[in-house]
C-alpha cells in the first residue's frame, strides 16, 4: 500500500445544477476530508434545491482509514437527498460492492462503472 492519498474535487454550477468530480488516491484519511467537507459545503451553500451530479474516479482507490470512513458516512446523511446521480468508476470487485452500498446514502441513483465514457454519459442523459 502506498503512503500517497487525497482527494482532488472540481466544481460545475450553473443555477441549480451542481456537477461535481472527484478523484480518489490512496487509502483516504480524516484530514484528506478536513479539506474536501468546506469545498462540498461551499459548492452546496447558496442553492436551494440542488440537483447534483457527481462523478467519482475510483481507479487509484484504495479505501479509507476508519476516521475518513465516517466522515464519509457523515457526509453521505448530511447531503445525500441533494444528489441526483452518482457515476462511480472503478476496477475492482469490491469497489462495485462499496458502490452498491452507497446508494443506501443518497437518494438518487448511485451506479457503478469499469468504463470512463460510460459513466460521464450516464450522468449526462
Amino acid at each position: 500500500m502506498s503512503n500517497v492519498h487525497g482527494i482532488s474535487m472540481d466544481v460545475e454550477r450553473v443555477d441549480e445544477m451542481v456537477f461535481m468530480e472527484f478523484k480518489a488516491i490512496g487509502t483516504l484519511t480524516h484530514s484528506d476530508y478536513e479539506k474536501i467537507t468546506p469545498l462540498i459545503e461551499d459548492a452546496l451553500v447558496d442553492v436551494e434545491q440542488p440537483i447534483v451530479n457527481v462523478y467519482v474516479d475510483g481507479t487509484d482507490f484504495e479505501g479509507w482509514q476508519l476516521q475518513a470512513a465516517w466522515d464519509d458516512l457523515k457526509l453521505g446523511l448530511k447531503h445525500g437527498k441533494k444528489f441526483n446521480k452518482v457515476a462511480f468508476y472503478g476496477n475492482t470487485r469490491w469497489q462495485e460492492v462499496m458502490s452498491k452500498m452507497g446508494s443506501w446514502f443518497v437518494s438518487g441513483e448511485f451506479r457503478y462503472f469499469e468504463e470512463p465514457l460510460d459513466a460521464l454519459s450516464w450522468l449526462r442523459e
